[in-house]
């Protein structure tokens, strides 16, 4: 049936965080104005992490600064990884924090510098200081269908993960496929098991395409009743931490597969494919984005036709 399905657009953020060429603030702030342009009502603009670390994500609050005022019902979200980028967050206005907790400590460690248990615990604090500042804050479970440290991250650990984040109070809980390890057959066993132990939790997906299973996973997904998908416009991206990564489902490819079958996402799929080949121009190649590539079918028809 067809539905409403939200859009989180990440490419100013996890697009833009693994590419060897640095944006400037300027071009950063540029490329969210694009992808609000072009419906974007989600994006995770930028993220509160050590620039020593990810220089690609240095000058968070210069952009939050230079933003104008979003539009009604808009958010610009803040990635936050412990307490102290959650005080950025808030003293920058984001609308949204999303904080990560890694579903193993391999990559914990490597990624956030704390074990899974550590970073629930980090959760809990922050969920506690948003009752009384800040905004609402949503989490990711990171490395949630594999790891490229600890290998397979079985089903009865992802479990346990997300039931004790929703015991935070935490609204919305993505299960995000960080290294494009998943298929579809168990991404609707692990949205089943998830929504089974947080009922109350609203479920994201997050998925890399770096296996070419991305969009066949988030279709999964769709008919598992998730209604929230995360995407990077030109399928840009990738994780510092994570070894041959490539970038998220490209937002434009998603936004087409979708409205082919009747699901409205809200987004203006001329407009992505044109934010993606300014990203593509502006990181000096093209996005690997199929839609950025073949454009939209049917074709419009010509002028005068």
């Amino acid at each position: 049936m067809a539905r409403h399905i939200e859009i989180v657009e990440v490419g100013p953020r996890d697009g833009l965080q693994n590419e060897k060429r640095v944006l400037s603030v300027e071009d950063r702030v540029h490329f969210i104005g694009l992808l609000e342009a072009a419906g974007a009502r989600r994006i995770e603009a930028v993220s509160f992490v050590n620039p020593a670390r990810v220089p690609q994500m240095a000058g968070a609050e210069e952009i939050m600064a230079r933003l104008p005022a979003p539009a009604r019902g808009a958010r610009r979200i803040g990635l936050v990884l412990n307490e102290r980028g959650w005080e950025r967050c808030v003293a920058a206005g984001c609308d949204e924090a999303n904080v990560v907790v890694c579903a193993s400590d391999g990559f914990g460690i490597r990624n956030q510098g704390a074990g899974t248990d550590a970073q629930i615990e980090t959760l809990a604090r922050i969920m506690d200081r948003s009752r009384t500042e800040g905004p609402p804050v949503s989490a990711t479970v990171s490395v949630a269908f594999g790891c490229p440290f600890d290998g397979e991250v079985p089903e009865a650990r992802l479990t346990a993960i997300v039931r004790d984040m929703a015991k935070t109070g935490v609204g919305e809980i993505a299960l995000a496929d960080t290294i494009g390890v998943a298929d579809p057959w168990t991404v609707r066993r692990r949205v089943e098991a998830a929504r089974a132990v947080a009922p109350d939790a609203r479920l994201r997906l997050h998925f890399h395409d770096t296996r070419r299973t991305g969009l066949a996973n988030a279709y999964a997904g769709v008919e598992a009743g998730v209604d929230v998908l995360d995407a990077s416009c030109g399928g840009i991206g990738g994780c510092p931490f994570a070894p041959n990564a490539t970038g998220n489902i490209a937002t434009e490819d998603l936004v087409y597969m979708l409205s082919r079958a009747g699901h409205d996402t809200g987004l203006d799929l001329d407009a992505l494919i044109a934010a993606a080949h300014w990203v593509g121009e502006a990181l000096g190649k093209p996005a690997p984005s199929a839609l950025s590539r073949a454009g939209p079918f049917p074709k419009p028809a010509a002028a005068g036709a």
